[in-house]
């Protein structure tokens, strides 16, 4: 792989216009709304507001409100970069965690997979492809 292991954030928020505001002020920059893809109906669709998206190294990312979804605690969703993110959601029941949500689309943005760990930790694989 030619790139960073990590390429998106997220982190669980429980009230946007204060954690907006925290994160505006703080880091002195603007987070844009963005837009859910509409499909799949089954999975949940968080509010995001995503950090600047800018073609230079590091990760970007969001803060996000979806139900059923605390902040604090294990609130932070770490994406690892992927050429095809179905080939790393195959190896997870092999290295004992578990697929939670199969490679799906997010639009213009690509596919996700979502995974849980050996630890009980949430993680995601995003690729183009």
């Amino acid at each position: 792989m030619n790139t960073n292991a990590v390429c998106w954030f997220e982190i669980y928020v429980d009230d946007i216009p204060r954690a907006k505001s925290f994160y505006e002020s703080v880091l002195d920059l603007e987070l844009t709304r963005l837009d859910n893809p509409s499909e799949p109906k089954d999975f949940p669709q968080p509010e995001m507001w995503a950090f600047p998206m800018e073609e230079r190294p590091g990760a970007s990312g969001a803060i996000c409100k979806m139900e059923g979804v605390a902040a604090g605690g294990n609130s932070t969703l770490v994406y690892f970069s992927s050429e095809d993110c179905a080939i790393e959601q195959a190896r997870v029941e092999k290295a004992g965690g578990k697929v939670v949500v199969p490679k799906m689309a997010i639009g213009d943005y690509g596919f996700i997979s979502i995974a849980q760990d050996t630890e009980g930790n949430t993680i995601g694989f995003h690729s183009m492809r």
